[in-house]
């Protein structure tokens, strides 16, 4: 389901990133009039095709618009959500490989800003997710702000979006994920519990958490223990943390 509008890739990394990864979904490269150290970027768009516009700063900051853009920024296709069963068919087919393999996915429940959303998929790429679910209500979509947040890393992890993740947890059960969603309130301790087997990893929104029926869906709620004078922790923060404790290969046995 794609968005309306184009995307505007702003700053010197994600917009090499999207140079190296994706040139062909770019319409276009601009380029601030006067600006240096921007040659890489030229010769990666030269030899890529995609044409090169150079323009007077006014010109970046109105595509721009409020995000820093570093003298240049990418103007591309409209974002197009991934199909969630195809991700889901393309990461794991069936029980037995999901067993095998033991996949991370992430599911995002709501997550508003999207600067927590673009920070969140980048730690997703870092940890070697493959797969983030988005809600289609009160979700940030992906924009000039949470590409940019991503350092670029929003096209390298397919992202798709369903109606309710309350939903879709249930398949994700059948298919062999054991889904793990985020509680302050928590009772077991994300240090405590099995990292090895195949994880959803459900994160909620920054102020209100999990809606209520995502929540009752989940296997397990965990949180992470705070020992200094913090009540929570920044989504993104927190997702962080947990994918990389997910990544260990010396994570807990419990139950």
């Amino acid at each position: 389901m794609p968005v309306n509008t184009s995307l505007v890739i702003v700053g010197r990394n994600a917009v090499r990133e999207a140079l190296e990864r994706n040139p062909a979904l770019l319409e276009k490269i601009c380029l601030q009039r006067g600006a240096r150290g921007l040659n890489r970027i030229r010769n990666l768009a030269s030899r890529a095709g995609v044409p090169i516009r150079v323009l007077p700063q006014d010109g970046l900051r109105n595509l721009a618009g409020k995000v820093p853009h570093q003298g240049v920024l990418a103007v591309q296709a409209a974002f197009e959500y991934a199909d969630y069963s195809e991700v889901l068919a393309a990461i794991a087919p069936n029980l037995d490989a999901v067993r095998a393999m033991r996949p991370r996915l992430l599911l995002l429940d709501g997550i508003e800003d999207p600067r927590n959303f673009g920070a969140i998929v980048r730690s997703a790429a870092a940890f070697g997710v493959q797969g983030v679910i988005v809600c289609s209500h009160h979700m940030a979509p992906v924009s000039t702000a949470m590409v940019k947040a991503s350092s670029g890393t929003a096209t390298r992890v397919p992202i798709a979006r369903v109606e309710r993740l309350a939903d879709v947890i249930p398949e994700l059960q059948e298919r062999g994920y054991f889904v793990y969603g985020t509680a302050a309130n928590a009772e077991r301790s994300a240090w405590d519990i099995n990292w090895k087997c195949p994880i959803a990893l459900v994160i909620g929104s920054e102020n209100r958490g999990l809606y209520p029926d995502t929540e009752r869906a989940c296997d397990n709620l965990i949180a992470i223990p705070l020992k200094g004078d913090v009540e929570s922790l920044n989504a993104s923060v927190a997702t962080g943390i947990l994918l990389a404790l997910a990544s260990q290969p010396g994570s807990a046995d419990a139950d």
